[in-house]
């Protein structure tokens, strides 16, 4: 229990050092990269200081100490039936995203082979989409009513799904959740894979504007997709992204706040602070004193 906590409490000060580290960083700069480093860097240091830097609990403390670890063999259980849980879950999204396309691609009579659209293979379904999907070979899925769009906003469309493709964001996403089958307890990692998903979206953003050059149209058509597709199935990474990022990204996109004189230091003293505290806090485990007191009882 006092392991669950430490390594929540390590989380979650990374992923303020990662917002931190975001807000330094400007608009046309890559952000997925800070949340590949911070994730990992999660999951990493527990391990690390309980192998190398581990502290003994107190005295004072090692009763209670023992009472938590009387709890240990209960929440293993939770923690493998989570993680099996989850595991489930993702097999089955899988076989649901896969059985999907194939439906769609049957109704109109399609072996499932790519079509060309703005010179980019797409996959043509019924309602899913757009969205890029597959670990091993990516698709791009374009709903039907999309190769309706005039010419310039389906461009937009496309491009941002075939910028997915071509940076593997469905691969990266797909590799980052795999950490929750290691701590799926772990409420801090859940918010850090959530903010990669926003970095993976944001940078496609700018990818996109950069190549096709106007962001104020671009930002139009993102709520136009957004109405279009409300009641759709949701996946990532896909033009929308996740639910709730919509607006952030139109605000960084079209109307970033630019840092003050003060935040250019005060942000990088903070996120040192922070990386200190997390690098300075051992890992608490029982110490002899708490092991014979449980040895007693």
């Amino acid at each position: 229990m006092l392991c669950i906590l430490y390594v929540n409490a390590v989380s979650t000060l990374l992923a303020i050092v990662g917002i931190l580290v975001e807000r330094l960083l400007s608009t046309t700069f890559s952000r997925r990269w800070t949340w590949c480093l911070i994730i990992p860097t999660s999951i990493f240091i527990p391990g690390y200081y309980r192998a190398h830097h581990a502290m003994s609990v107190t005295d004072m403390l090692a009763q209670q100490a023992g009472r938590i670890e009387s709890f240990d063999s209960g929440i293993n259980q939770v923690w493998l039936t989570a993680s099996a849980l989850l595991l489930i879950w993702a097999l089955a999204n899988a076989w649901r995203v896969a059985h999907l396309v194939r439906t769609s691609s049957k109704r109109r009579g399609m072996s499932g082979a790519p079509l060309t659209v703005d010179g980019v293979p797409v996959v043509v379904t019924d309602s899913l989409g757009p969205a890029t999907v597959g670990v091993f070979r990516s698709h791009v899925l374009v709903p039907r009513w999309v190769l309706a769009l005039p010419g310039e906003q389906r461009q937009y469309v496309v491009r941002h799904e075939d910028e997915h493709r071509r940076a593997h964001d469905a691969r990266l996403l797909f590799a980052a959740s795999l950490t929750l089958l290691l701590m799926p307890w772990n409420l801090a990692l859940w918010w850090q894979l959530r903010r990669l998903h926003l970095a993976v979206e944001m940078d496609c953003d700018n990818r996109v504007v950069t190549g096709l050059g106007d962001a104020n149209a671009y930002g139009a058509l993102l709520l136009k997709i957004a109405q279009a597709t409300s009641r759709g199935p949701r996946l990532q990474p896909a033009l929308l992204g996740g639910v709730g990022m919509l607006e952030h990204r139109l605000t960084v996109l079209l109307a970033p706040t630019p840092l003050r004189h003060v935040q250019r230091f005060l942000l990088p003293a903070l996120a040192l602070g922070l990386l200190f505290l997390v690098f300075s806090m051992p890992h608490p485990v029982l110490g002899p004193a708490s092991h014979a007191h449980l040895t007693q009882r």
